[in-house]
C-alpha cells in the first residue's frame, strides 16, 4: 500500500467507525478497558496528598519519566505531544521542525500503526486522533492542550454538575482534556497517564498490556502527576491588583470583565483563568464543535463529529452529515497562558487570539445573545490577553532562569533553554497582534533574550549566572513597563 492509500485508509477507518471490525481484539466500548483501570488505586487530590506531591524529588522523577519514558511502546513519550520548549503542546509550525523519524510520526513509519493517526491532519492542522467515545466508534480529531497551570485550572465542583455527569451517573474527579473527560476511570489527572499510554503509545492497535506497552506503576503515576501539577503558575491571578500602562490594554480588561459590553468573559474565566467565581472549572456548550468551516473540515468535510463530554447521547448537527456523541459541552480553558498556545479551541479552528475572541461575537456561539464587540474592541480584549500572557512568560522565564543558576552544569543548559523559550514567547505575543503593544518592554525582552542565548552554551558557572541575573533584571524592567 502506498503512502496516499494509507492516508485514505486511515481516514476511512476513523470515519466509518470500523476499528472493531478490522481489529477484533481492540478494547471495546470505552477508551480504556475497565479491567485495566481496576488495577490502579484512585487517589483524590486532598490537601494532604497535594502536599506530598510537592516533593522536589518526586517532581524530578516525574520530569524524567515525562521526557524519556516510552513504557515499552512505540517510541513516543509524554513529551512527544507535550514538548517543554513549546509550551507543552504542539502546533503545525512546531511539527514542521521535527525530523521525519520522530516518534510523533510513528503512524507513517509503522504499517501496524497506520490507523493510529491521520498524518495529514496532524501535520497540516496539529490534530491528534482520540478515541474518547470508545474504540468501537469513530475517533475525533483534537488539538493538544498544554499542561501549564493544571493545579489551578481543573478543579470540578465536588457536589457534581449536570454537564460533568456521565450518562451512567458517574462524575469526573478533575476537568482534563478539552471536554473535561480526557481521563478514563475516575477522570483524574493521575489516571490521565493510563489513558495516554493505551491511546498513544501502543506497538499495535490490539493494545494488549504487556505486549503493546507496559502499564505504568503506581509510583510512576504519582511522579507524573506531581510533575504535571508543578508546571506553570501555582496560584490564581487577581486582576483587581493589575493596572496596565496603556489605554488599549486597560480597555480590553474592562471589556473582558463586562464593562462597556453586554457580556463578561470573566463569567466563565474568573481572573482570566479556567474557573468561575466559585473556583470551579465548568463545562459549557460553546458550539465550536458545530463549526462547518474550520480549516480541517474545509480540508476534509467528512471528519467525524465531536460531541464533547461523555460518549452519548448521539445527535446530529444541521448541515453536517455525521453523528456526534456527547452532551455538546467542553470544559473551560485558562486564558492566562492562551496567547502563545495557538491555535485555539479543541478543533484548532481559531488561528490567533483575536480570532478566538471574535468567535464569541458570532451567532454560532449564541444565536440570541453573542458578545457585542466591534473590531477595535476585539483587538483590545486580545491585547489584554496578550499582555497577561507576556507577564506570565516573564514570571516563568525568570523561574527557569533561577533554576538554571542553581542547577548542575549538565542541567543548566537545558533549563536555560526553557527560559529562552518563555522569553521568546513574551516577545512574540506582544508583537504578534494588530495593535502595537509595549515596544519598550519588547526591547528589554530582546536584550534579555540575547543574554540568555549566550548563557545557554557557557559551561563556566559564574559567567553563565552573571548573564542570567542580568537577563532577569531586564525582564523585570520589561514587566514594570507593562504595568503602571
Amino acid at each position: 500500500m502506498n503512502f496516499c492509500d494509507r492516508l485514505h485508509s486511515v481516514r476511512m477507518v476513523a470515519l466509518a467507525g470500523t476499528l472493531a471490525v478490522c481489529f477484533p481484539d481492540l478494547v471495546q466500548a470505552t477508551p480504556v478497558d475497565p479491567a485495566i483501570m481496576a488495577r490502579f488505586e484512585q487517589r483524590s487530590l486532598s490537601p494532604q496528598r497535594l502536599a506530598l506531591l510537592e516533593s522536589q524529588r518526586l517532581i524530578e522523577k516525574g520530569r524524567r519519566l515525562f521526557i524519556s519514558e516510552t513504557f515499552n511502546g512505540n517510541g513516543r513519550t509524554c513529551a512527544s505531544c507535550h514538548p517543554p520548549t513549546n509550551n507543552f503542546t504542539i502546533d503545525p509550525a512546531f511539527i514542521a521542525t521535527l525530523p521525519d523519524d520522530d516518534p510523533l510520526f510513528v503512524a507513517e513509519l509503522n504499517p501496524a500503526l497506520a490507523a493510529l493517526e491521520d498524518p495529514e491532519l496532524m501535520r497540516r492542522f496539529g490534530l491528534i486522533l482520540e478515541n474518547l467515545d470508545g474504540f468501537d466508534r469513530p475517533g475525533v480529531f483534537r488539538g493538544v492542550p498544554h499542561t501549564l497551570g493544571l493545579r489551578v485550572s481543573m478543579t470540578v465542583n465536588p457536589e457534581g454538575e449536570a454537564n460533568l455527569t456521565r450518562a451512567d451517573g458517574s462524575t469526573v474527579a478533575s476537568a482534563t482534556g478539552w471536554s473535561g473527560d480526557g481521563s478514563p476511570g475516575d477522570g483524574s489527572l493521575r489516571s490521565f497517564t493510563i489513558g495516554a499510554v493505551v491511546q498513544h503509545f501502543p506497538k499495535t492497535l490490539n493494545r494488549v498490556p504487556g505486549e503493546d506497552f507496559r502499564l505504568p506503576t503506581e509510583a510512576e503515576l504519582d511522579a507524573l502527576e506531581a510533575f504535571q501539577l508543578s508546571l506553570g503558575r501555582q496560584t490564581e491571578l487577581d486582576l483587581a491588583t493589575l493596572s496596565f500602562a496603556t489605554a488599549d490594554t486597560r480597555t480590553g480588561m474592562d471589556l473582558f470583565n463586562g464593562i462597556g459590553t453586554n457580556r463578561a468573559c470573566s463569567f466563565c474565566h474568573s481572573n482570566a483563568g479556567a474557573n468561575d467565581a466559585d473556583g470551579f472549572n465548568r463545562n459549557f456548550a460553546t458550539n465550536a464543535a458545530s463549526l462547518a468551516d474550520t480549516p480541517a473540515r474545509q480540508f476534509d468535510p467528512d471528519l467525524p463529529g465531536d460531541g464533547g463530554f461523555d460518549s452519548g447521547p448521539e445527535f446530529e448537527v444541521a448541515g453536517m452529515g455525521m453523528s456526534f456523541f456527547g452532551n455538546t459541552t467542553m470544559n473551560t480553558a485558562s486564558l492566562v497562558e492562551a496567547a502563545d498556545t495557538a491555535p485555539f479551541f479543541h478543533n484548532n479552528s481559531a488561528e490567533t487570539i483575536e480570532d478566538a475572541v471574535r468567535f464569541y461575537t458570532t451567532r454560532t456561539f449564541d444565536p440570541e445573545d453573542p458578545f457585542q464587540l466591534d473590531d477595535r474592541q476585539i483587538d483590545q480584549v486580545a491585547a489584554f490577553l496578550r499582555a497577561l500572557n507576556a507577564l506570565e512568560n516573564i514570571r516563568s522565564s525568570n523561574a527557569y532562569s533561577l533554576q538554571a543558576r542553581r542547577a548542575r552544569t549538565s542541567f543548566a543548559g537545558q533549563t536555560t533553554a526553557l527560559a529562552v523559550a518563555d522569553t521568546t514567547d513574551a516577545i512574540e505575543v506582544l508583537t504578534g497582534g494588530p495593535l502595537e503593544l509595549y515596544p519598550e518592554a519588547v526591547g528589554l525582552l530582546t536584550e534579555a533574550l540575547e543574554l540568555e542565548l549566550a548563557a545557554r552554551s557557557i559551561l563556566e558557572a559564574d559567567l553563565r549566572n552573571a548573564l542570567l541575573r542580568r537577563a532577569e533584571a531586564l525582564k523585570n524592567e520589561a514587566r514594570a513597563t507593562i504595568l503602571e
